[in-house]
């Protein structure tokens, strides 16, 4: 008994240093990860964890439907495709030809209103925004500079940071793109209570515009410089300019740093359901223009999905690109295998939403379930 008692004090003092030593050294955000992630038995961010942050609604109105195919589901799904949905923990995905879902079906009890984190989908969403501020004149163009917005960046390599560089990820800024470490700058932006501090803490390290690197301090630093220039936090912004104008069928939720600070994480996680997430890749397919109105600028929807740097041929600003034989996808890509993908010529998008991109682990890296996504959505469309 004796022992036990020992036993249990010395586990008490143990945790009790451990967590002093947390806040002494700032990882105490460590404390929230375990308790919503590590201690869940997740390594990683998941797919419903925005059910444990503080979120803003991202608001609806006068939802417009997708029309359906006249071939609605009369497809069947390839034996391949079905494999890996079910190894990868797919739990949505669509083809949406011609503007009408030809496709569609949802596992693991999900349904056409079931809300999932989009991860780093909102970096496409992110930059549409930006897009939106040029077209109104609230940023002056993809080369005004970050420090007018944020004199924090005035001074050294980052001098010279423009907005455009915070979108097409070519800043020079310190930032670890690390997801499963808990000592990196991602996870502690995941989990920090008090975001904005973290983001201005950045230095460049490189001269921007020279070269691409993905970073997601990048977006949410953008996402911060939009809030400056518009007037009005991100989800308020995306809710007026894109949200209630094309008509999503569902409101949406975007996670915050904590209820205190309000700060959206801009470079992921708004929840919403993948027939909405579909309306972007329309929207960029469409060179900005929503049922006859031009939301955004189709000069600027050219420039996003065209690659900035010759020698890093896809990424553009804020999109992903990628040629597979003679066909050229952009796509909106996030962590743990998040995808709307585009092909204009075909008028085909398809969604795909789900638990893991399968063993690979890497990051900014087209994993190989992106091009089984594709192939067999083109094997039953030709079936």
């Amino acid at each position: 008994m004796k022992f036990l008692s020992k036993l249990l004090k010395f586990i008490v003092i143990t945790c009790g240093l451990l967590i002093l030593l947390l806040y002494i050294f700032d990882y105490d955000y460590i404390l929230k990860a375990t308790r919503i992630t590590y201690g869940t038995g997740h390594k990683t961010a998941f797919l419903e964890d925005y059910k444990e942050f503080d979120n803003r609604v991202i608001k609806s109105s006068s939802p417009q439907p997708w029309n359906i195919h006249k071939d609605y589901n009369k497809a069947t799904i390839t034996d391949s495709l079905e494999r890996t949905n079910i190894a990868n923990g797919t739990i949505a995905y669509l083809i949406i030809k011609n503007d009408s879902i030809w496709f569609e079906k949802y596992y693991d009890g999900f349904q056409k209103t079931s809300k999932t984190n989009s991860f780093s989908m909102a970096k496409s969403i992110i930059s549409a925004m930006l897009g939106k501020a040029i077209m109104e004149g609230k940023v002056r163009s993809l080369n005004q500079k970050v420090s007018d917005f944020y004199p924090e960046f005035k001074n050294g390599l980052s001098a010279n940071l423009t907005v455009g560089d915070l979108s097409s990820m070519a800043s020079g800024l310190d930032w670890d793109e690390s997801y499963y470490s808990p000592f990196s700058v991602t996870t502690r932006a995941y989990f920090d209570e008090d975001l904005a501090p973290v983001i201005l803490n950045m230095k460049g390290i490189e001269a921007p515009g020279k070269s691409y690197k993905y970073l997601s301090g990048n977006t949410q630093l953008l996402g911060m410089v939009l809030e400056k220039a518009t007037g009005q936090n991100m989800s308020g912004y995306l809710s007026e300019e894109f949200w209630k104008p094309m008509g999503f069928e569902s409101d949406a939720l975007w996670q915050l740093d904590s209820e205190q600070h309000g700060l959206e994480k801009a470079y992921c996680c708004i929840a919403s359901n993948a027939r909405d997430f579909a309306r972007f890749g329309k929207l960029y397919k469409d060179y900005g223009k929503w049922n006859g109105e031009q939301l955004l600028d189709s000069a600027f929807v050219q420039k996003s999905i065209t690659p900035r740097f010759p020698e890093s041929p896809e990424y553009g600003y804020g999109w992903w690109l990628k040629t597979i034989k003679d066909k050229h996808f952009f796509m909106m890509r996030g962590h743990l295998g998040q995808y709307v993908i585009v092909e204009p010529e075909d008028n085909l998008i398809i969604v795909r939403l789900g638990h893991t991109k399968g063993p690979e682990k890497v990051v900014a890296t087209f994993t190989k379930d992106i091009f089984t996504y594709i192939e067999e959505a083109y094997t039953m469309l030709n079936e």
